[in-house]
């Protein structure tokens, strides 16, 4: 078989998966749900290993241990958290009235320079936005309600998704020695390098940012239920879940948190201290949780892994959210892998100077 030809293989057998993945996204859920889970605990189970333990009595250890925290903490914050989603939604049209009043003094005070139809104006916009912020809120809710119900009538995440994750997590160590014995032995070191790469990637984003979520959804949560913010507990812990998403989820739990302060509040100082818990997150995070936890040096720029939630997200819905960071990995590994080969080839070089170290062009 020629390079061409083995080029070709690769390119229709990659291409038939990601249309068996499209096709089938909608029972891949549980699947790739599991597949994570599993990837997550591995460590866990070579540990126990190191220490003496067969795998199978890791495997199941480690697998129960996981999955009863887990149920234990659905069932103890689900029933919490969906009543104070519930209550939030029939708040809602109190606390727009309330912005609403708490806004009439500025736009007294705005009314000279911009008039009254300019001031008329104002109004109207605002109402317009809020009822399609409380639109867009009520149509997230009720899809979100939609696919809860249809994946407790399933069972599909709650009963597959375990059974899943012990059988990989229990022949983990197989499966990748058996993916190994396909790789064409001429290229094998190459590639094996190449899913190290991916898998320090992968390890230090996915694990550590996990970490950092919770850590930051219980800061928020409790920071925000001290201050005294309706609903405090949630926002936060909400805000700190999605920061797995750079920039977006502190900034939409932000503009939550501090709308309801100014509804709820009538002193400015706490609408400050609500602004404050966000702001020590931020400092917090930034300069502590993510160089620690996740640290410089995964290769994943904030831009890349937002634009892979949005598109993965948009082709397979949250089953392409599980997986935006993993391909995003895959492919800035690759890519880098392939710039790197790039820049030693006559491509690039073309008979001239390679650069210095400073980015320009060797002296002869």
């Amino acid at each position: 078989m020629t390079y061409q030809q083995r080029a070709w293989a690769w390119a229709i057998g990659l291409t038939v998966f990601l249309l068996l993945l499209y096709l089938l996204r909608g029972v891949m859920l549980p699947f790739v749900a599991g597949m994570a889970v599993a990837y997550f605990l591995d460590p866990a189970c070579d540990w126990l290993e190191k220490k003496g333990s067969s795998r199978m009595v890791a495997t199941t250890f480690i697998t129960a241990g996981f999955f009863l925290v887990a149920s234990l903490l659905l069932v103890l914050l689900a029933p919490l958290a969906f009543g104070q989603i519930v209550e939030l939604f029939e708040k809602i049209p109190d606390y727009t009235a309330a912005v609403r009043e708490k806004i009439a003094p500025l736009l007294a005070w705005l009314e000279p320079y911009i008039g009254k139809d300019g001031v008329a104006e104002l109004l109207q916009t605002i109402k317009a936005s809020t009822g399609d912020a409380v639109k867009w809120l009520a149509r997230l809710a009720g899809g979100l309600v939609n696919q809860l119900e249809a994946l407790a009538n399933l069972m599909s995440l709650l009963v597959i998704t375990p059974i899943v994750s012990f059988y990989l997590l229990r022949d983990w160590d197989h499966l990748v020695a058996k993916v190994d014995s396909w790789l064409p032995r001429a290229h094998v070191e190459t590639i094996r390098e190449q899913f190290r790469e991916i898998d320090r990637t992968l390890a230090g984003f996915v694990r550590g940012q996990v970490t950092v979520c919770v850590i930051l959804g219980c800061f928020y949560g409790i920071g925000l239920s001290l201050v005294g913010l309706d609903f405090g507990f949630i926002i936060g812990f909400g805000t700190g879940l999605v920061s797995f998403v750079p920039f977006f989820g502190m900034l939409a739990g932000f503009v939550v948190g501090m709308g309801l302060a100014i509804a709820q509040f009538d002193s400015w100082l706490f609408v400050g201290l609500v602004a404050a818990v966000f702001l020590v997150g931020q400092i917090i995070e930034g300069n502590f949780l993510t160089p620690k936890m996740v640290g410089e040096r995964v290769g994943l720029h904030a831009v890349w892994v937002i634009f892979a939630l949005l598109a993965c997200g948009a082709l397979f819905g949250f089953v392409g959210i599980l997986l935006a960071v993993p391909v995003a990995a895959v492919v800035g590994v690759l890519v880098r892998f392939a710039m790197g080969r790039y820049l030693e080839s006559p491509l690039y070089l073309a008979d001239g100077p390679p650069p210095d170290r400073d980015g320009g062009e060797g002296g002869g």
